[in-house]
């Protein structure tokens, strides 16, 4: 486990300190959990962003195959007349 020392506003301060004794954690664990909280966040959030650029991919593929099926199809009808 690492140490670092963090400098916060004095108004900060005093809410994370607040909140903290309201739930009946330390300074440390309150700080600790923001931390975690907002880096699953962040993580969350890049996972999401790729998961969709992947499906934008297939769907657009999915869409061009169905194109091009739709545009065959309707050269055979088009023959048949």
């Amino acid at each position: 486990m690492s140490a670092i020392s963090v400098r916060l506003p004095d108004s900060l301060h005093r809410r994370v300190r607040e909140m903290a004794h309201r739930d009946n954690v330390s300074i440390n664990q309150m700080i600790t959990l923001a931390v975690a909280e907002k880096l699953s966040a962040l993580e969350t959030e890049d996972y999401l962003g790729k998961r969709a650029r992947v499906g934008a991919r297939r769907s657009s593929k999915r869409h061009s195959r169905r194109s091009a099926q739709r545009n065959q199809t309707d050269r055979t009808e088009y023959r048949a007349f």
